[in-house]
């Protein structure tokens, strides 16, 4: 929390996009009885594999167990996981009709299981702070369009340019709910709260700012002086004075920007996230010894740095390296 504020801290805090997933024992045995989207749903499962993360890595924060396209359930899109495969939206938005024929939810109500897994963890972690997240509006949308996972977004730009007032309907709808998401996520006991924009990096900065900067910045106003709040994107070296405008007291970055002078473009008043490649955890741990170090000193000491990786937690990533890799920030960074 004092890194979120740009505090001088005892040390660097560090946790971990994707800290409760496959790559853990313990997470696979608790998959084994339940389905994806049950576990989600399920508030004392999903409290209990974000707690047991946080107590096996030694992380200096929870993040609630959940999903980006939750929001999709209650919506009524037909969202499904296939074993061992990602996310099918069974009703993908084709058209400006398909738009107008969405259902615009309460978070408060359809989502109300993730509140009640924050207030278990609450409980269990007093001590922690607790991550709350959604979706970005951009993100959320390219889903629905898209109808699942995507390498080149064809049907979200597709839509995107040619129907652009269909597209600010989508979005606005989106923002709205994100907000409301958000929010409920931070009354529940929320310290701060993550926006995961996942795909934006496929955007320029003139379509960014056009079609998805008013709409971001809508879904994080609302906590704007309450709580703080990390804005993420992958891909987003050529997005970072944008996304900045669009709002975040913390800014996550990947590995592909160099993590000095991304803070340099951003600013001294904002703090910064990240930007371990994950795919460094899959190596020796010298190796990951050596890459974190680069990081670090690319961060300088200042006050405001969250170290992360630049994105997920790979499932193929042992254990013990990720346990190995906190540990190392800590000690390296011991002040």
């Amino acid at each position: 929390m004092k890194a979120c504020r740009r505090e001088a801290a005892p040390y660097t805090p560090v946790w971990l996009m994707r800290q409760a997933g496959r790559y853990m024992p313990e997470y696979r045995e608790v998959r084994e009885k339940f389905g994806f989207l049950a576990l989600c749903t399920r508030p004392e499962v999903a409290a209990e594999v974000t707690v047991t993360a946080v107590r096996r890595l030694g992380v200096d924060a929870a993040i609630i167990f959940a999903d980006i396209l939750l929001p999709l359930i209650p919506m009524k899109l037909g969202l499904s996981y296939e074993a061992g495969g990602g996310p099918r939206i069974e009703r993908r938005v084709a058209s400006a009709e398909d738009v107008s024929a969405l259902r615009e939810i309460e978070p408060a109500e359809s989502l109300s299981f993730v509140a009640d897994a924050i207030r278990i963890v609450r409980r269990e972690l007093p001590d922690r702070p607790l991550i709350g997240f959604a979706g970005a509006p951009f993100t959320l949308a390219s889903y629905m369009i898209e109808g699942g996972s995507s390498r080149d977004y064809r049907l979200t730009k597709t839509f995107m340019y040619r129907e652009p007032m269909a597209w600010d309907r989508l979005m606005g709808m989106l923002a709205k709910i994100t907000g409301k998401y958000l929010q409920m996520q931070a009354a529940a006991g929320a310290d701060l709260i993550q926006l995961f924009d996942s795909w934006v990096g496929a955007l320029s900065p003139a379509d960014y700012r056009r079609f998805v900067m008013p709409y971001s910045r809508a879904a994080l106003a609302p906590l704007a002086g309450r709580i703080p709040t990390i804005h993420f994107g992958t891909g987003t070296a050529g997005l970072l004075e944008a996304m900045r405008e669009a709002g975040g007291d913390v800014i996550g970055v990947d590995w592909r920007v160099n993590l000095r002078e991304a803070w340099s473009r951003l600013g001294n008043g904002v703090a910064i996230q990240g930007n371990l490649d994950p795919m460094v955890l899959l190596a020796e741990t010298a190796e990951i010894r050596r890459q974190v170090k680069i990081v670090l000193e690319q961060a300088d000491g200042r006050p405001g740095h969250i170290f992360n990786l630049g994105h997920g937690i790979l499932p193929q990533t042992p254990v013990d390296h990720a346990i190995a890799l906190v540990d190392m920030v800590h000690e390296l960074t011991s002040r």
